[in-house]
């Protein structure tokens, strides 16, 4: 974001010129800049609340952080996210050359399927994971009933907590390098061609070194997605920050060191949003010609053919076709044992309920936000931006722990109510739906708006008659892509459910915790599904226009 030159740190008492035409426009009302207040510092909340929570500790917390134990569990997270980031871009890097830059055949379709386990929970992908490779799952009774082989090498801690977060993590980083692959401008490539470098040496050389805004990026949400990671950590009973926390929190009476364990978790994330920032450089990696984006040449892949469509076809059977398909022999196992899944159904209406309002809500607390970030630019707007981002960067169970403590003890009304598990998906969420509208708002011609308020619209009136349908497309897909991260939140869910209510995260969590696989099928595939259908609306939002011309 730019900072206008000239504009003080009060909202209340300047006025920002516009860079386009030197405009210059009143100071953003009350009904902007007020929520915009309201929901950074709502966002900010957890992060105060560990700080206080940690400092009251004194020096007790110093010894519990100096432990070795604890020194363990930091190496041991720190190492998770290095190797799920490190195999997903093994994996997403090939996937995303393949499918944007070669003559793969069908890879419209490889580029779908590739991008599908974005859907899959890594507690779903642990659960398939523990029941299809553990030492009593389906490939050791295959194996028992062709060679009598009784027991396979424990699937447990690392390797299976690396396996599940790579095979359903690394969508993300595909997608961050796809888009870049795209933007690239391909006269540089084109350049090292004509100098006699082949193929790889042009791709080694001058492809991949562009890329690296994308993978540091891609890498960034897979090492964040990683540390945050509680329910396929848990399953495979690897010892990570997340599980620790969990299991301090509920196994004592005295939560600060859970919120000790949690500020150490904060300061590995700060470490890796640093280091992702440093990896960024100061590079330009602007096209280096103006006009129009011209399309890459297509590579033929000759007789790499086969092996390009045999590692396509290997991921998407891994990551994709092979947990459906547990999924769906559990299931029939179910049904063929008489289960009646009577609480499925119930669990299903409350997960699209509570997500649902999460998207609406997230929208709502979004719209103001980036209303400031656009059109009134500044330092004060800019820090109101990034605060919603400090949710983002914390793991569910930290964002539900200081819920959890700010509920019973200042907000008992809400607490253990629908109002604070809603509250705790748009905290971790936020930014999806900032990010969208931010998007669309910048693609609105913001004479749209001056001509409405010189005709005596008030900044309401505006919102509601020009700025919001202008930019619904993007409003649509911010709300798809919180609703369907919430759908699959299992931590916040678990810490902040009211008694009774059952999600299809919980249900899935408790069936599986106790090893009744059959009973945590259904609900699986029906999250899958309904995760699916809004993954839809992320990437064909209703169609309307958002540019500078009429609302339809």
């Amino acid at each position: 974001m730019t900072t206008q030159a000239g504009v003080g740190p009060s909202l209340h008492t300047s006025t920002v010129e516009r860079r386009s035409g030197g405009r210059r426009l009143p100071p953003p009302p009350a009904s902007v800049w007020v929520p915009a207040a309201l929901v950074a510092a709502v966002m900010l909340l957890p992060l105060a609340y560990l700080v206080v929570r940690a400092a009251g500790a004194g020096s007790e917390a110093l010894e519990f952080v100096f432990r070795p134990r604890t020194a363990g569990l930091f190496l041991r997270t720190a190492g998770l996210a290095l190797a799920v980031t490190v195999a997903s871009a093994a994996i997403a890097i090939p996937l995303a050359w393949l499918t944007v830059r070669t003559d793969l055949p069908f890879r419209r379709l490889w580029s779908v399927l590739a991008t599908l386990p974005l859907v899959i929970p890594t507690y779903v992908g642990g659960f398939v994971i523990v029941a299809s490779l553990g030492p009593r799952g389906l490939l050791q009774k295959l194996l028992e009933s062709l060679w009598g082989i009784e027991r396979l090498p424990e699937i447990y801690g690392f390797p299976g907590a690396m396996l599940a977060l790579t095979l359903f993590t690394y969508p993300y980083l595909l997608l961050t390098v796809r888009a870049g692959l795209q933007g690239i401008d391909p006269a540089s490539e084109e350049a090292s061609r004509s100098l006699g470098d082949g193929p790889w040496a042009t791709f080694f050389r001058v492809t991949l070194p562009q890329l690296r805004p994308a993978i540091a990026s891609g890498s960034l949400i897979v090492a964040l997605y990683t540390l945050s990671d509680f329910g396929a950590v848990s399953l495979l009973r690897f010892d990570s920050f997340t599980r620790a926390i969990y299991l301090q929190y509920q196994g004592s009476f005295d939560r600060t060191m859970a919120a000790v364990l949690a500020l150490l978790l904060v300061v590995l994330t700060l470490a890796i949003l640093t280091a992702e920032g440093w990896s960024r450089g100061r590079r330009m990696y602007h096209r280096s010609t103006p006009g129009a984006a011209r399309v890459a040449r297509t590579l033929t892949l000759g007789r790499w053919r086969s092996p390009a469509l045999l590692f396509c076809a290997g991921v998407v059977f891994l990551a994709l076709i092979v947990p459906v398909a547990v999924l769906i022999y559990w299931l029939s196992q179910g049904l063929l044992a008489g289960n009646a899944f009577k609480t499925v159904g119930g669990a299903a209406v409350s997960s699209v309920y509570a997500s649902g309002l999460a998207g609406i809500v997230a929208v709502a607390a979004a719209l103001p936000v980036s209303l400031l970030s656009v059109r009134w630019p500044g330092k004060t707007s800019a820090l109101l931006e990034r605060a919603t981002y400090s949710g983002y960067a914390l793991p569910g169970i930290v964002v539900a722990l200081a819920l959890v403590f700010f509920g019973a003890n200042y907000a008992t009304f809400l607490y253990q109510t629908l109002a604070l598990l809603v509250v705790a998906y748009v905290v971790r969420f936020l930014p999806q739906a900032v990010g969208a509208a931010r998007s669309s708002l910048l693609q609105v011609s913001p004479s749209l708006e001056d001509a409405a308020r010189s005709l005596g619209q008030p900044p309401l009136g505006v919102m509601a008659k020009i700025t919001i349908p202008l930019i619904r497309n993007g409003l649509l897909a911010g709300a798809a892509l919180v609703f369907l991260t919430a759908m699959k939140e299992l931590p916040a869910t678990l810490l902040l459910s009211p008694i009774g209510f059952k999600t299809l995260a919980t249900t899935i969590w408790t069936a599986t915790a106790e090893g009744f696989f059959a009973e945590a099928a259904l609900p699986a595939l029906i999250l899958i599904l309904v995760s699916g259908i809004s993954l839809i609306f992320m990437f064909h939002p209703a169609r309307g226009r958002t540019g500078h011309g009429d609302v339809e």
